[in-house]
């Protein structure tokens, strides 16, 4: 008998070696990826500094539906560790009108806010103050208006999650999911941006940015940020940024004056949906806000623009939505910049969030479904 194979069992043959091969190198990927990560914990675990803080746990048990925003009393002026963005190019207010009652904030008390020629107003909440009142064609409820209702006091929403799909471009096409998470214990708080590219149980991309700290009466003043990043053959990447009382220590070691009111990479979606709730007159196409923001290698006042009024369009209809576009396009040293669109009828929630590096390299986060929320 010929022991040769003949053309088509040596083909079939050929094709099981093929796909026995692959998978080896797709088994000995997987592993890899799981040492490193396990590696990457483990070194970590060692550094009490470099850990990762645990993260608070939720579950959701509802959905949030598109309505009307509901008119929020403005809260008290923050206070030296935390303002309002400054609103520029505004005409000043006449100083006989007057200020809403304040707010109240994580079920404390908050004194009323001072009238705009208060000295006890800081000069960021009087420009905003001022901006509102420039404005003629936004309904401001007060007390003496019998058709609207009579403003709520602000309460910090329980743990909340919107998840997005994710679409963008780095050396070629990317898709995948993220999701934003805000979790509240009494006055502390944590916020998580998440986001993956590629299949969910092996994705070639990932990051997690998270933010740690309490909340006042203007809103979150972070302690912590950290960012974990892992791609596919390349070494894990971590970075922390401390916020101490009066300084902030960037992920380098560096040490900076800690400018009043920052946010980081993840609080600021957060804060920015606190902001727009109690002053939603602020989200008007032209405004202008300055926050300072703390990112891994710096920190800078960032300017962002409301660029526009737009109608999205998401898997459970059309959503009107405001964009905000940072002033610089492109940040030095590769920083990324986030452009965010806010939704009035989803409680002010970041429905879209743009992140980019440069004009090759960016990913887009469009929401997926309504946002979820935990029990109250």
């Amino acid at each position: 008998m010929d022991g040769r194979l003949s053309p088509r069992r040596a083909r079939a043959t050929g094709g099981r070696r093929r796909v026995a091969f692959v998978g080896v190198v797709v088994a000995v990927v997987l592993l890899h990826l799981a040492l490193t990560r396990e590696l990457a914990d483990q070194m970590g675990s060692l550094d009490p500094s470099q850990a990762m803080p645990q993260r608070m746990a939720a579950t959701y048990v509802r959905t949030i539906e598109p309505t009307a925003p509901p008119t929020v009393a403005p809260v008290a002026a923050p206070g030296p560790a935390a303002r309002s963005p400054r609103v520029a190019n505004r005409p000043a207010r006449p100083a006989s009108a007057a200020v809403p009652a304040a707010a109240v904030v994580a079920d404390a008390a908050v004194p009323s806010a001072a009238t705009p020629n208060d000295p006890a107003l800081p000069d960021a909440m009087t420009v905003a103050v001022d901006a509102a009142a420039s404005a003629p064609e936004v309904a401001i409820a007060t007390s003496d208006s019998a058709s609207a209702p009579a403003p709520t006091a602000f309460e910090w929403p329980v743990s909340t999650r919107v998840s997005y799909d994710l679409t963008g471009n780095y050396r070629g096409e990317l898709t995948g999911q993220a999701q934003v998470e805000w979790v509240r214990r009494g006055d502390r708080y944590q916020v998580h941006l998440d986001l993956s590219a590629g299949p969910e149980f092996a994705p070639i991309f990932s990051r997690r940015m998270s933010s740690e700290g309490r909340i006042e009466a203007a809103g979150l003043v972070p302690e912590r940020y950290d960012e974990d990043t892992q791609a596919i053959l390349r070494e894990r990447r971590r970075a922390t940024v401390m916020f101490e009382a009066d300084a902030v220590v960037l992920a380098n070691g560096q040490r900076r004056e800690r400018l009043a009111g920052v946010q980081d990479t993840a609080s600021q979606f957060v804060q920015f949906s606190f902001i727009f709730s109690t002053r939603p007159e602020l989200l008007r196409v032209g405004n202008t806000f300055e926050l300072p923001l703390a990112l891994p290698r710096g920190m800078d006042p960032w300017v962002y623009d409301v660029v526009k009024e737009e109608t999205l369009v998401t898997p459970f209809g059309p959503l009107a939505a405001f964009h905000l576009k940072p002033r610089r396009a492109v940040r030095k040293n590769g920083e990324l910049t986030a452009e965010i669109w806010f939704a009035p009828e989803l409680r002010y929630l970041p429905v879209r969030i743009r992140i980019q590096q440069d004009a090759a390299t960016f990913i887009d986060l469009m929401i997926a479904r309504k946002p979820e929320m935990a029990a109250s």
